[in-house]
């Protein structure tokens, strides 16, 4: 069996990637030590790397359709680790998940229809939903005892006539709940009484810690299945974001029917070769890659939480069930989100800030720890030097 050393230091400065060469667009700093943009520092795994490789040898990369065994390892993955039985026709295409999330927001709803979003959330949501002309409608999430719930009461008052879509975050970006088949089934209950299709955003459904499970809306029965659509990708697991290779599983013939006629309109449908390779190859060989990858992100999580515990106990996080994605309360300190985020940009330190994510998330940072451990306690040093001061 292979060991997989994420402690290793990889240079990322000179690649262009967003999290380092975006610095200083985005904190108006080049040089402070990024934990924002939700993908990892540790080397894609080299069966994806060899699997690009190979077909890199080919030396001729034309139009390429998506062979059977890519969608057959996306139906033995989602079977072996969140024991949901797809079937390849109910699988489609997308560039990415929010590029899917939009386009089946313009191929089942109308300009004006009401798109309901629970923040905080993931914020492209925001701009999913505006950007097509839809009518935001915000049911924000309960916080209770540090951990997010759905405020079905909320939910139900905010419906109108108009009401067409939900978005939901699954497991939640940012909080990192793995929402358990009771709170989902709740949840669809009022959705399809109401004539309201969920779209449900669960890229992060691999990355789950002990204890909890990713549960599939669209696998708890048939019935949520035809009022669903579920955006999956290996991305976040393996760390292959930059080949834009996302899925769709859609149960419902005629809203499947109704998106592959968006995305096809623009020619998004060919994908990418390398990704089509990559995602094979991850899920066919990626079981031991993710072992290993959770019980490190464990212990960076474990590291962290008893860091602010012995140094800043002012400082609240809330407790993953999912997700490399951390949501620290810092609003003990009493500061304004901008003086917040300056704060930490000043001391070194490049977070999402809570706001980003919706108002709900004032006082709030987001930080990644997908990381080294050596990179997060370099980066738990310099906040713990900022509010030290």
């Amino acid at each position: 069996m292979k060991t997989y050393n994420f402690d290793e230091i990889i240079d990322r400065s000179t690649t262009s990637t967003v999290k380092y060469a975006g610095r200083k667009s985005f904190f108006g700093n080049a040089d402070v030590l990024p934990l924002w943009v939700a993908d990892m520092d540790f080397k894609t795994p080299d069966f994806i790397v060899e699997a690009i490789r190979k077909r890199a040898e080919h030396e001729l990369f034309g139009y390429t359709l998506r062979p059977e065994s890519y969608t057959q390892s996306i139906v033995n993955w989602v079977k072996r680790h969140h024991n949901w039985e797809i079937k390849p026709e109910w699988i489609s295409f997308s560039p990415g998940v929010v590029a899917g999330l939009t386009l089946a927001i313009e191929a089942l709803s109308e300009p004006g229809d009401g798109v309901m979003i629970q923040p905080p959330v993931y914020f492209p949501f925001f701009d999913s939903v505006n950007g097509t002309k839809r009518t935001l409608i915000e049911n924000p999430l309960r916080i209770e005892n540090g951990r997010y719930y759905f405020d079905i009461d909320d939910l139900k008052k905010k419906i109108t006539p108009k009401t067409r879509l939900l978005l939901l975050s699954n497991p939640h970006n940012p909080g990192g709940m793995a929402w358990n088949e009771k709170e989902l089934t709740e949840l669809a209950k009022v959705c399809i009484e109401n004539n309201i299709l969920i779209i449900s955003d669960e890229i992060h459904s691999d990355l789950i810690f002990d204890g909890f499970k990713h549960t599939a809306l669209a696998g708890i029965s048939e019935e949520i299945a035809q009022n669903c659509v579920i955006c999956m990708a290996p991305s976040k697991t393996f760390n292959t974001a930059g080949l834009t290779t996302s899925y769709l599983v859609i149960p419902n013939k005629r809203h499947f029917v109704a998106y592959e006629r968006e995305m096809r309109l623009p020619h998004l449908h060919m994908g990418n070769i390398f990704g089509t390779v990559a995602l094979e190859a991850a899920y066919t060989y990626g079981d031991e890659w993710l072992v290993q990858l959770m019980k490190y992100l464990q212990e960076n999580f474990a590291f962290l939480e008893q860091f602010f515990l012995e140094n800043l106990p002012e400082v609240k996080v809330m407790r993953p069930e999912a997700t490399y994605l951390i949501w620290i309360d810092f609003s003990a300190f009493g500061l304004t989100d901008e003086s917040l985020r300056q704060k930490l940009i000043d001391g070194g330190v490049g977070l999402n800030r809570g706001v980003q994510f919706g108002k709900q998330g004032s006082g709030f940072m987001r930080m990644n720890i997908g990381c080294p451990k050596s990179v997060l306690e370099e980066a738990l040093i310099l906040i713990k030097k900022v509010f030290q001061k």
